[in-house]
């Protein structure tokens, strides 16, 4: 699958970016808590772009909007995915779902019976 000339313009602007932000964060030492912050959402942000699919980031984002704590967990989960190199080309809704159903936690059903 090729990029088109339009996202290969966004990922260099992507790009020049994140080295801005870097060089912020190299050259202030003293407040560089809240840029570190910032460069980590950006790398954060970079990589889910990279591996997942428009749909795919859609359902995480309306996942995080329901469940903040689980959309989270999942963010995570996808980011140590790509880092450690065992996925295989980019995550599309199908894959998102069942990636979802996998971390969902238990829940227990109850049966009421009325007598």
């Amino acid at each position: 699958m090729s990029d088109t000339p339009d996202e290969e313009k966004l990922e260099e602007l992507r790009q020049k970016k994140m080295e801005q932000l870097q060089e912020q964060a190299d050259g202030q030492q003293g407040g560089s808590q809240e840029a570190a912050k910032q460069q980590a959402e950006a790398q954060k942000k970079a990589v889910l772009r990279q591996h997942l699919t428009d749909d795919a980031r859609k359902r995480l984002n309306t996942v995080k909007m329901s469940k903040p704590q689980f959309g989270e967990q999942v963010e995570r989960q996808v980011i140590s995915l790509a880092r450690s190199g065992r996925m295989q080309g980019k995550i599309d809704d199908e894959k998102m779902k069942q990636l979802l159903q996998e971390l969902k936690p238990d829940s227990q059903s109850f049966d009421i019976k009325r007598r």
